[in-house]
């Protein structure tokens, strides 16, 4: 396998640990295979779009679900470092409302995959952040819906700041868990 995988405190968040192969003029590795993905995670995806952010320290992203055509993402760091988090908004899930957060960084090359049916977003911790995903569906702006970064029922212990994070008007104006529009 040309990575490792590891379940988060919700075990369908996956994170991903590749292997590098490095040398004195770099470094290669496979950030994604479709067979050895379904090999290792029975999860049989089509990734149909592929998404790039650039952000600077203290902006905090989502956290983003489309209510309609709900994506699933394949994320990474290419360069800086963020904490990324996922929130189950499955209602007939054990795991309602519950969160996982890590850090993926450009150094550790590390992923996650975050399923349909889960809000994601990500926190910049370095100056700057570039921000790749997979998508398993398109994007769909009429269907893009937001959980409130710091709702107290979900209550994401997110990394300290030495000013509040920077949020686009759609993150300010999110629902919170209990009026939130979720999945079944």
């Amino acid at each position: 396998m040309p990575f490792t995988v590891s379940p988060t405190v919700l075990p369908e968040v996956l994170l991903f640990t590749p292997k590098v192969f490095g040398d004195d003029r770099g470094f290669f590795y496979e950030s994604f295979n479709r067979r050895d993905f379904l090999q290792s995670t029975g999860l049989d995806l089509d990734f149909v779009q592929d998404n790039h952010s650039r952000s600077s320290r203290g902006v905090l992203r989502g956290l983003h679900y489309q209510i309609q055509q709900p994506q699933g993402k394949l994320v990474r760091v290419v360069q800086g470092a963020v904490f990324d988090v996922a929130v189950d908004l499955r209602r007939s899930s054990p795991r309602f409302g519950m969160w996982a957060g890590y850090t993926l960084d450009a150094e550790s090359k590390s992923m996650a995959y975050i399923p349909p049916g889960f809000a994601h977003g990500f926190l910049v911790l370095s100056d700057q952040a570039e921000f790749l995903y997979k998508t398993t569906d398109y994007y769909a702006p009429a269907h893009e819906r937001s959980l409130l970064w710091n709702d107290p029922t979900v209550a994401i212990v997110w990394p300290a700041l030495d000013t509040a994070p920077v949020l686009a008007a759609k993150d300010q104006a999110a629902a919170r868990l209990s009026e939130a529009e979720v999945f079944a």
